[in-house]
């Protein structure tokens, strides 16, 4: 979808949403973009990164803002978005159609202290950079949920979720550290050359926004961590303790099993002939258990 065009203090603004074949074409011949630039910003596989073409004068702008897969699950990926700017028309691509980077546009056009393209787009990085918090939050509220089904009993539905929260914070976290990567190496690029005071309070206001994201989503990813390392030694005690139960139950079986066996067999044995014989056979079977019991603990094995 190409939306109609909008004006950022002068500058054209073309915003584009999930474009078609059709539609590419028409921003190819239309507005003169290249092939391999439109192929490569609308790539869903592409990772943060600045390229400028010194030939066209053209600025090219990839980020990653999170996607939801499952928002209930709390079950994220993260998908690139692009800014272009090429012959004095900044054009926006959302090809993932990412609900955190329609919202960041539109605050940063409604922004009435936002009074260049610039600006604009230092305001939109911000804001997304900033929409990776409520994340953060809710793994944290979903984590301490888990952590206190720590002293329960623990379920496989808790496993899975806490398996859900590393796989965010897996991709979550790789997406803000490249994304502080290349805010931290703007402003060495052409598109801050020669900023002035404004643009680099903005720029200082994004990286320290970025650097605060990156923290929270590095100290969760260790709690985290530390959590599902808990998870796997109670499991593993528990199973300790089945394993340690079954043998001892299955050693004390086994001897009135050869005890009854051995009186079982139809040869003369000694105290055959006994009247209360049986009652000999169960008092040598209970008499050999408690023995046996007494030596594991003795030795420490129950």
């Amino acid at each position: 979808m190409i939306k109609p065009e909008k004006t950022i203090n002068g500058t054209k603004w073309i915003e584009t949403i999930q474009i078609n074949a059709e539609e590419r074409a028409t921003l190819e011949d239309q507005y003169g973009i290249d092939e391999d630039i439109i192929e490569y910003v609308t790539d869903n596989d592409e990772s943060t990164n600045y390229v400028y073409d010194i030939n066209e004068d053209d600025q090219l702008f990839i980020f990653l803002a999170p996607y939801a897969l499952d928002k209930d699950a709390l079950r994220y990926i993260t998908q690139p978005f692009g800014i272009l700017l090429h012959k004095g028309v900044l054009f926006t691509f959302n090809q993932s159609h990412i609900p955190e980077v329609n919202t960041a546009l539109y605050s940063a056009l409604d922004n009435p202290e936002v009074k260049s393209v610039d600006a604009f787009i230092l305001e939109t990085l911000f804001t997304v950079v900033d929409s990776f918090i409520p994340i953060s939050r809710a793994i944290t509220k979903k984590r301490n949920y888990l952590d206190k089904m720590l002293n329960r009993k623990t379920k496989n539905s808790d496993l899975v979720s806490l398996s859900y929260l590393q796989q965010t914070l897996t991709f979550l976290s790789s997406a803000v550290q490249t994304n502080l990567n290349e805010l931290d190496r703007l402003p060495k690029t052409h598109f801050g050359v020669g900023a002035d005071q404004d643009k680099i309070d903005l720029f200082e206001g994004v990286q320290i926004e970025g650097e605060q994201v990156q923290r929270m989503f590095e100290i969760e990813t260790q709690v985290v961590d530390r959590i599902d390392h808990t998870f796997n030694s109670l499991a593993n005690n528990n199973l300790n303790d089945t394993m340690k139960f079954l043998t001892i139950w299955s050693l004390t079986m086994a001897v009135p099993t050869i005890i009854t066996g051995f009186y079982g067999m139809n040869v003369k044995l000694p105290l055959a002939g006994m009247q209360y014989a049986w009652m000999l056979t169960l008092g040598i079977s209970v008499a050999l258990i408690v023995a046996m019991l007494i030596m594991l603990k003795v030795w420490r094995k129950m």
